[in-house]
């Protein structure tokens, strides 16, 4: 998968820079009435491609790490025995122990 990613990087690359060797114009961007930015079209284009990226990048990131940890906290508590482990010998009552009396004001 790592080598997959890094080949459709490289051709991302390989593409940005043919575009920005055909591309390389000076434009006017408008941001309000009275700033106009003259830059080069590629590099509109880079910052434009990083303004969309770069957000969703990185709340991909954050749920990536809430959900390993929620993994890492459900895998541990998977781990720990839910049931305390019994002893070898079961209690049975002794022939000693009195009979449980029944509750005051009830009869039989």
């Amino acid at each position: 998968m790592q080598i997959v990613r890094t080949v459709l990087w490289v051709l991302l690359f390989a593409g940005l820079m043919l575009f920005s060797f055909f591309n390389w114009k000076e434009v006017e961007v408008q941001i309000w009435t009275n700033l106009v930015l003259e830059t080069k079209v590629p590099a509109l284009v880079i910052v434009s491609f990083l303004l969309g990226m770069v957000p969703t990048w990185l709340l991909h990131r954050g749920v990536k790490w809430r959900l390993e940890r929620r993994i890492k906290a459900l895998e541990s508590a998977a781990r720990i025995p839910s049931v305390a482990p019994t002893s070898a010998e079961p209690v049975t009552p002794s022939a000693d122990a009195e009979p449980l009396a029944p509750a005051s004001g009830t009869s039989l």
